[in-house]
């Protein structure tokens, strides 16, 4: 089968097709125009920033009573989740910039939080993929690792905000000691790659050379004062010279930090782990080592620029043509839904719907981030699921389609024309014959 470009930069680049959409654009020109920075700002929304966030957190843990504290911050946190999970999921499916909201869902995916048992990240993903990420998508990696570095939802998330040096001040009076846990994701997964050529000893060194990143009054010994997303605390900082990859990092407080961060950006394996899961991501499940090869060149070519790297992503000679499929995770499957309907938001059953399927935002498993393969998402149980969520979504939106046939061939890449007509025609009403094309084998795929 011939690959349909309109469609392919619809699905494959952006979040799915609106019905009579593909007709209407020139397929790389739509994309390019949307490598903007203003192409991934959420407008209109009065959602809560880091700093309000962080304002309720230390009010909570200032409290008297502990127990019902930590209840009522528990509670907090699943009702921001919920505003927060459901506003990103609305804006996706009524964006006129679908591809830059990819790439933001990438990115917030790459330097992945999860709120996943952890009541305060629930408060806070949303403000962290809004202020971390949507801001760089389009700038330098470097920036946007550093401000993941610095937000509260990444120092909590992986225990960086209490990490004290061993020969640390603060340390003397805390039962706490190094933590490695943020030193080791932002090696193996935000950076380098697992096989970027560190070891453990660049691991302890990175960790001890991060000590004393936290969030102002969130650990007492040597941090008291204002609640603030993010504060260098030197006292919990461990003194002396540190060396990372074979380099020296004198002594230098917090921008110790900053430098490593830095010079991990730069490093070549950083550009092929990059590289790589770029093209894994809108390419190919196997990505071809020419089209890695590529994107490393001009990821070191222009100092980790984002916008540069997005446009050579759309050059790739399987972008719009190759022959291979991506499938669509969970989430894409609910927004493809709702932006060919016309939905404008989502009920609450559609974000259980997300749950069930194991993808609901910002609440991978791991620090890895979910997983970007057919082998994760095309498991016979999670397919029956998207076939109650189809039902469940076309119901719900009372949309009538005059013409099933034509609404699937302006919307996917229809294999079988003739298999999909002879099966709508089985179906008695038009709620069915809508969730069959959203259930189909096609629509699955990008």
């Amino acid at each position: 089968m011939q690959a349909n470009p309109q469609l392919r930069a619809l699905n494959r680049f952006g979040l799915g097709a609106r019905p009579g959409e593909a007709g209407a654009i020139d397929p790389r020109s739509w994309l390019r125009q949307q490598i903007n920075p203003n192409a991934t700002r959420m407008k209109g929304l009065e959602l809560p920033s880091a700093q309000d966030l962080a304002e309720t957190v230390m009010s909570s843990r200032a409290r008297d009573d502990k127990a019902q504290a930590r209840k009522e911050l528990r509670k907090l946190g699943r009702e921001t989740f919920g505003r927060e999970a459901t506003a990103a999921i609305a804006h996706a499916m009524t964006t006129d910039n679908p591809f830059a909201e990819r790439l933001v869902r990438f990115w917030s995916n790459h330097l992945a939080v999860s709120t996943v048992g952890e009541p305060v990240v629930s408060l806070t993903a949303g403000a962290y993929e809004r202020e971390a990420i949507r801001p760089h998508v389009f700038g330098r990696f470097e920036d946007m690792v550093q401000a993941s570095a610095r937000h509260p939802a990444m120092l909590i998330y992986l225990d960086q905000v209490r990490s004290f040096g061993p020969n640390a001040r603060a340390a003397r009076n805390n039962r706490r000691g190094l933590n490695e846990n943020y030193a080791r994701e932002l090696l193996e997964l935000h950076t380098l790659g697992v096989d970027g050529g560190y070891d453990q000893r660049d691991v302890e060194q990175l960790a001890l050379i991060l000590t004393g990143w936290t969030i102002g009054g969130y650990i007492r010994q040597g941090a008291e004062g204002a609640a603030t997303p993010f504060t260098f605390v030197d006292a919990m900082h461990e003194p002396g010279s540190k060396t990372l990859l074979g380099r020296r990092y004198p002594e230098g407080g917090e921008m110790e930090g900053s430098a490593a961060i830095s010079a991990l950006c730069r490093h070549p394996s950083t550009a092929r782990f990059i590289a790589t899961k770029l093209v894994r991501h809108f390419v190919s499940d196997q990505p071809h080592p020419l089209d890695v090869d590529i994107i490393a060149g001009v990821y070191l070519d222009t100092d980790g620029d984002l916008d540069e790297v997005s446009l050579a992503l759309l050059d790739l000679d399987g972008a719009l043509y190759g022959p291979e499929r991506k499938i669509r995770s969970p989430q894409d499957f609910l927004i493809a839904m709702g932006r060919c309907l016309g939905l404008t938001s989502i009920q609450r059953k559609g974000l259980a719907g997300l749950i069930s399927l194991r993808h609901a935002p910002w609440s991978p498993g791991s620090p890895a981030g979910f997983a970007d393969t057919a082998v994760e998402w095309g498991d016979p149980d999670g397919l029956l699921c998207r076939v109650d969520l189809a039902r469940l979504v076309v119901r719900s939106s009372r949309t009538i389609l005059p013409d099933a046939g034509g609404f699937a061939a302006s919307v996917m890449e229809v294999r079988n024309p003739a298999l999909l007509n002879a099966m709508l025609a089985e179906q008695s009403s038009a709620v069915d014959k809508t969730a069959l094309i959203f259930a189909s084998p096609d629509f699955q795929w990008r």
